[in-house]
C-alpha cells in the first residue's frame, strides 16, 4: 500500500506540473528541453496512475506493482486471485476494479498510440502517392515539390523512406526567396529532427481523451514549442525577420488546408503564431545551460522514481 500511494503522490504532481509548465513563460526561451519536460511528465503521469492502480489491486501479494503483476499473471490461469479478492468481500471486490481500470487504461493508452501510427502513416503514404502525380519540381524551390494550388501552404510529409516539403503556387507568390528559403529551412528542421515522432505520444493522448479539453490544451502547448524548436533551427540559416515576415504573410493570404499527418509551417487556425511573430522579433535571452540542465536532470529522476516505486514490495 505504500508503494500506491506513493505513485498516487506522483501522479497527482505530475498533473500539477504539467499545469504550471503550460503556464510557465520561460518554455519559449528553451523549447527543446521544454518539450522534453513535456515528455517526461506525460510517460511518469500515465506509468504512475497504472502503478497505483496495480499497487492498490495487487496489494495482497505485498509484492508492489511490478512483483504483484507477475505473481497475479500466473494465478489468474488458475482462478486462485479472482477467488481469492471476491473471498475478501467489498475490499477484495475494489481490488479487482483497481486492476480493472489500471488493464483498460494502458489498453485506452497503447491502442491510441498504435491507432494513431498506423492512421498518420496510412494517410501520409496515400497522400505521397498523390504527389506524385499532381506535384513538380521548381527551379526557385530546391529540395521541395510545389502543388499548383492558390492558397498559401507550406508543409512536409516525413516518412521513413521519403520525405517531401511541398509548397503551394500561392505560396511562390506572396513570399520573396529569402523568405521561401527560411520557411523551406523549417520545414526541412521538422524532417531532419522527426519533429512528428516527438509529437506522436501528445496526439495520441489527445485521439485517447477526445472530450477531455485539458489535453487538448497540453497538445496545443507541446506542438507550439516543436515549432518553436523548428523556428530555432531555420533561423541559424536565414534572419528571424525574414522568417517572421513569412508566417505574417501566410497569416494574411488566409488559412490554407494542411492534409492530415503533415506539419505545416503556420498549422491551420494555430493560436500561437503571434507569439512566434514576436519571439522571432523581439527574442528573449536563451534559458541558462544550468537551468537546462536543472530541468533535464529532474526528468531523468522522475522516471527512475516511478520506475523504482514499481518495485516498492509494499
Amino acid at each position: 500500500m505504500v508503494s500506491a500511494a506513493l505513485l498516487t503522490i506522483v501522479a497527482i504532481s505530475c498533473l500539477v506540473a504539467m499545469e504550471a509548465l503550460h503556464r510557465a513563460k520561460w518554455p519559449s526561451r528553451g523549447p527543446y528541453t521544454a518539450v522534453i519536460a513535456w515528455q517526461a511528465l506525460g510517460l511518469a503521469w500515465g506509468v504512475s496512475t497504472i502503478g497505483a492502480l496495480l499497487a492498490y489491486g495487487l496489494s495482497s501479494y505485498e509484492l508492489g506493482a511490478a512483483g504483484g503483476l507477475m505473481a497475479a499473471a500466473s494465478d489468474l490461469i488458475t482462478g486462485e486471485f479472482i477467488l481469492a479478492e471476491f473471498s475478501q468481500g467489498i475490499e477484495g471486490i475494489s481490488h479487482l476494479a483497481a486492476v480493472a481500470l489500471a488493464i483498460i487504461l494502458t489498453l485506452v493508452l497503447f491502442s491510441g498510440l498504435v491507432a494513431s501510427f498506423v492512421q498518420v502513416v496510412r494517410v501520409r503514404r496515400r497522400h505521397h502517392d498523390l504527389l506524385e502525380l499532381v506535384a513538380s519540381e521548381h527551379p526557385d524551390v530546391p529540395g521541395a515539390r510545389v502543388v499548383d494550388h492558390p492558397a498559401a501552404a507550406a508543409y512536409c510529409l516525413p516518412g521513413v523512406l521519403r520525405s517531401q516539403v511541398v509548397i503551394s503556387s500561392g505560396a511562390l507568390e506572396v513570399l520573396d526567396h529569402r523568405e521561401l528559403a527560411a520557411v523551406l529551412a523549417h520545414e526541412h528542421a521538422h524532417l531532419r529532427q522527426r519533429h512528428d515522432l516527438v509529437l506522436l505520444p501528445f496526439s495520441s493522448l489527445k485521439r485517447a481523451f477526445p472530450r477531455v479539453r485539458l489535453v487538448r490544451t497540453y497538445y496545443e502547448s507541446v506542438a507550439l514549442l516543436i515549432e518553436m524548436c523548428a523556428d530555432d533551427q531555420a533561423r541559424r540559416k536565414s534572419s528571424s525577420r525574414e522568417l517572421a515576415m513569412a508566417l505574417l504573410r501566410f497569416g494574411a493570404a488566409g488559412p490554407a488546408p494542411v492534409p492530415a499527418g503533415a506539419m505545416a509551417a503556420v498549422p491551420t487556425a494555430e493560436p500561437g503564431v503571434m507569439r512566434r511573430v514576436n519571439r522571432l522579433l523581439r527574442p528573449d535571452d536563451e534559458l541558462p545551460y544550468h537551468a537546462g540542465a536543472v530541468i533535464m536532470g529532474a526528468s531523468a529522476f522522475l522516471l527512475a522514481t516511478v520506475t523504482c516505486l514499481w518495485h516498492i514490495p509494499i
